[in-house]
């Protein structure tokens, strides 16, 4: 019997240079430890007390810390007298998708996670929903991770933009505890199976697998719908959330750089997108 062999799409030629460029810098125990170090201080942290963690010279450190820099794994800044070292959180996301694009892991990924929460009931949104809502995206708004907006839009322009049988909630004792809804991406017929979507979990209940209980009933009803690729894009800080759109079955397809500015400051974002494996 003859064997049939699939044909495989080489990795790009400067995909590959770009990720070599960053593995090679990794390739010193002391950066991967310092960068650890940095990549686990929210605020940022100074030389002197990465010398000080790792226990090396501050001019071993500081010329880890160039070469770190030079790559575009962490930034450095001035604060007073101090240096600062801090992560570039594109790089928390842009790494481990370059070590997912050389071992070919960036095919679409099965769902969904099971163990659902048994105290949550996803069901579709209802009008009298909406006051709760709108609270649970004031509270993403206010958190500055989720969303790029600065208020919360009304209820009839979400109305609006939102597919009608594509917008659930997510209900705990009867109290709204998060949501999920989809939008079209375009009026042009031949992406009439592409939605891009948002998934907001209250504050004072997260960490219960709502979110999870949330994406699992969107993306099993867009592959009942007939909706072939679902998308979103997550600030790149939020690594919970590219953790549980992962977990439902959607990849990283890359990082939009300075996308969009916020309160003056521009932000990179996670590309991520679901192929339907009905469809």
């Amino acid at each position: 019997m003859a064997t049939e062999f699939r044909e495989i799409q080489a990795l790009p030629a400067t995909d590959a240079a770009t990720y070599a460029e960053w593995f090679a810098c990794l390739a010193e125990p002391v950066r991967v430890r310092l960068l650890h170090a940095v990549a686990t201080s929210p605020t940022g942290i100074t030389v002197g007390a990465l010398a000080r963690t790792l226990g090396t010279s501050q001019s071993t450190c500081s010329f880890h810390v160039r070469k770190l820099a030079d790559t575009g794994f962490v930034r450095v800044y001035k604060r007073g007298t101090a240096t600062i070292v801090a992560v570039n959180e594109a790089c928390c996301t842009g790494l481990p998708h370059a070590a997912d694009a050389v071992m070919g892991l960036l095919g679409p990924r099965s769902c969904c996670p099971e163990n659902l929460p048994s105290d949550v009931t996803v069901r579709a949104l209802d009008t009298e929903d909406w006051p709760s809502v709108r609270r649970l995206y004031a509270e993403g708004v206010d958190t500055g991770l989720a969303t790029f907006d600065t208020t919360v839009p009304s209820t009839a322009t979400l109305d609006a933009a939102w597919l009608p049988e594509h917008r659930w909630v997510a209900d705990i004792d009867g109290q709204v505890v998060g949501w999920t809804a989809a939008s079209s991406v375009s009026a042009r017929e031949c992406y009439a199976g592409v939605a891009e979507t948002s998934v907001y979990v209250s504050v004072d209940h997260r960490g219960r697998g709502i979110g999870k209980a949330l994406l699992h009933k969107q993306v099993t009803e867009a592959d009942s719908a007939g909706l072939w690729t679902l998308q979103t894009s997550v600030f790149t800080d939020n690594r919970a959330s590219i953790a549980l759109h992962h977990a439902a079955g959607y990849r990283t397809v890359g990082v939009r750089e300075r996308i969009a500015e916020r309160h003056g400051t521009w932000h990179d974002t996670v590309l991520l997108e679901r192929r339907s494996p009905v469809n």
